[in-house]
């Protein structure tokens, strides 16, 4: 443990130094307040992060016009990322490992958004998908996953699929008007000041909770699982990321509270939810303030908690009933139909740093007892990271950006693994503990209109936590296309 901390500390000052010395070299310029790449309800400019991508109707985002008739609204993007990894050390490997030896993979994600505006207060999104590729070892050995466009189920079917489709209603509760940068997930150019947003669907809670203008987008940005989103925050979602449920959303000027209750799976990663939300359901609560931590700089504060009901193993039953001799190994599904609770919280902070320079950092904790059910398998993280717009060296649509990640479980978890247990995504057989490390850059260029390119890299300290495997390196090029 002694080890793994050193390394945290070791890389959060290479990330400190980082941040030091762009902001350095960084040309001092009069500050301007924006509002983010989306990550806000609220498009007034007051405490908001700097904008991280143009805005939709700008002709280098996209290839293809946009609707002029603002009651409509089509788009679309596809997102191929390749990766690779050499040969690592690895003194042993179980089913779920990571695989060792050389492999690459490149995974597609191609989405067309549509919506109309059925009223000045009402529209209905529907969005068609199809994800396909492959992943690195079909998407296992790693918590922090190095690609989220992965399908963790390589069995499901490539054909096209209904993303999300909702109906979005707003409720004016001021008669003053705000600027609404206009996206796939609202059609509106201006919005009450004051007012509450009902959805009702078919989506996926990272559309609207968790959400961060540096670091939550593998279209831009970066491309690790626990990155892009709170890595402890097992949110309710089937093998794709989906789930259908309602979100309310009260927006003031300066802050926020969103509430969502959604379906969880049947069985861990699984494809089909159940039905009967009066057993099986999740809550999920944020609370968002657009004010800074740093004197005349933007930055938004948002606090995360969430509640998970499900037909969830308990990982220190499964290792008892291995140690009865009830069992092979310990087997987390190996229970009847039951209803377990699991619960977690969240902390994501954005702050600017210079007019081009942002900082992210997120925490997260669950308690780590129950059985890690729709996300990943982490109990506890800590990321931080920076991103730098291009406008510092005359290439305002590029971005680059570098974030350091640290994730671990619980004892009970531990134990499960040590004693042979296999999650749905990690497990090597048994483990030598320590906490996953994962820096992660990038740097992504627009080509031409709607054309961006991205090479990156990841280097992954103790993968699956174990220390008798690795480190990894993973290489990556991404294609995006905004069309």
């Amino acid at each position: 443990m002694a080890r793994d901390w050193k390394c945290i500390r070791c890389s959060s000052t290479i990330m400190l130094a980082t941040v030091w010395l762009i902001a350095t070299v960084a040309t001092p310029v009069a500050f301007a307040e924006q509002p983010g790449e989306g990550m806000t309800n609220d498009g007034s400019a007051i405490d908001s992060p700097t904008q991280d991508a143009p805005s939709a109707d700008t002709d280098p985002e996209t290839m293809l016009p946009h609707f002029g008739d603002k009651r409509f609204w089509i788009s679309g993007q596809m997102n191929f990322i390749f990766q690779a990894h050499p040969s690592f050390h690895a003194d042993y490997s179980g089913k779920n490992s990571l695989s060792p030896h050389y492999e690459k993979a490149t995974s597609r994600v191609m989405t067309l958004y549509t919506g109309v505006r059925l009223n000045n207060s009402t529209e209905l999104l529907v969005d068609i998908e199809e994800a396909g590729g492959a992943a690195l070892t079909t998407g296992l050995g790693l918590a922090g996953a190095p690609d989220l466009d992965i399908v963790r189920n390589p069995l499901l079917s490539k054909a096209p699929y209904l993303a999300r489709g909702m109906i979005h209603k707003v409720f004016a509760l001021s008669k003053d008007k705000i600027e609404n940068p206009r996206s796939f997930l609202s059609l509106f150019d201006e919005l009450p000041c004051r007012r509450l947003e009902i959805r009702f669907g078919k989506f996926s809670l990272p559309d609207f909770l968790d959400l961060n203008s540096v670091g939550s987008d593998t279209h831009f940005q970066f491309t690790n699982w626990s990155v892009d989103n709170n890595g402890a925050w097992d949110y309710a979602a089937d093998t794709r990321g989906y789930t259908v449920g309602i979100v309310a959303d009260y927006e003031d000027r300066t802050w926020g509270f969103r509430f969502v209750e959604a379906l969880m799976p049947k069985v861990a990663n699984g494809i089909d939810l159940v039905w009967r939300p009066w057993h099986v359901h999740a809550e999920n609560l944020e609370y968002e303030v657009r004010h800074g931590v740093m004197p005349k700089k933007s930055g938004v504060v948002r606090l995360l908690a969430y509640t998970n009901h499900a037909n969830m193993g308990i990982y220190r039953d499964a290792v008892a009933q291995f140690r009865e001799g009830l069992v092979a190994a310990p087997d987390i599904t190996h229970h009847p139909w039951h209803v377990t609770g699991k619960y977690g919280f969240g902390v994501n902070l954005e702050q600017d740093l210079t007019s081009n320079l942002t900082a992210f950092a997120r925490w997260g904790w669950d308690n780590g007892k129950t059985e890690s059910f729709a996300y990943t398998e982490i109990d506890l993280t800590i990321a931080e990271g920076v991103r730098l717009n291009g406008a510092k060296w005359h290439r305002k649509y590029d971005r680059a950006g570098i974030a350091f990640v640290s994730n671990g479980i619980k004892r009970d978890h531990q134990n499960y693994l040590a004693n042979g247990g296999y999650g749905f995504l990690i497990g090597d057989g048994r483990v030598s503990y320590g906490r996953e490390n994962i820096t992660e850059s990038y740097y992504t260029a627009h080509v031409w209109r709607g054309i961006y390119l991205a090479p990156g890299m990841q280097y992954i300290v103790n993968p699956g936590y174990n220390r008798d495997r690795g480190p990894v390196v993973v290489g990556a090029f991404r294609a995006h296309v905004e069309f």
